[in-house]
């Protein structure tokens, strides 16, 4: 087995600024545009942990928070909030930078899942994430129920077996 890691090993932070090319006559961020960068930034993120090619197996429901408009500086951050055999659940968050005082303001958040691959396209184990900051430990905390969740959803898993998701519907 690999060696355990901190969510914070798989940090990565993106920047884009919004151009016209990327947005509707209205001036605001297409999803679409918005989706394929946190897709990218979380599969770098599998892949920092992993240490392999990680694919897209779902992306949880996106909360879009607030438009996001021509000119503005957008943050993408996304990390690994747990592992599971050869899965993870990567955090990934949206975030709009003002550019005079420097702030940013959470726009739009996802659960996205990636599966690791070797060359041939077999799935492979990946390192156990060991949560340090009680952020990091409530994201793992609540990971299994998400992944239950997205299983049943998926008709991947019978809602029987969910067995942490039990005590939420008894």
């Amino acid at each position: 087995m690999k060696k355990s890691k901190s969510p914070s090993e798989s940090l990565n932070i993106q920047t884009e600024l919004i151009m016209p090319g990327h947005t509707n006559p209205l001036g605001n961020l297409m999803g679409g545009n918005l989706l394929s960068w946190m897709d990218v930034a979380s599969g770098i993120s599998a892949l920092k942990h992993s240490g392999h090619i990680s694919v897209t197996a779902s992306v949880d429901n996106v909360s879009f928070k607030m438009p996001i408009k021509v000119g503005d500086v957008v943050i993408i951050k996304s990390f690994v909030s747990r592992a599971f055999n050869t899965s993870m659940e990567v955090v990934c968050e949206v975030f709009i930078q003002n550019m005079d005082t420097g702030t940013e303001t959470l726009s739009h958040q996802a659960f996205l899942t990636f599966v690791a691959l070797d060359k041939l396209g077999n799935r492979v184990t990946v390192p156990e994430i060991v949560p340090v900051t009680d952020a990091e430990k409530h994201l793992f905390d609540g990971a299994l129920r998400r992944r239950e969740l997205r299983l049943v959803l998926a008709g991947k898993m019978k809602p029987v077996d969910a067995i942490s998701l039990k005590g939420i519907f008894s």
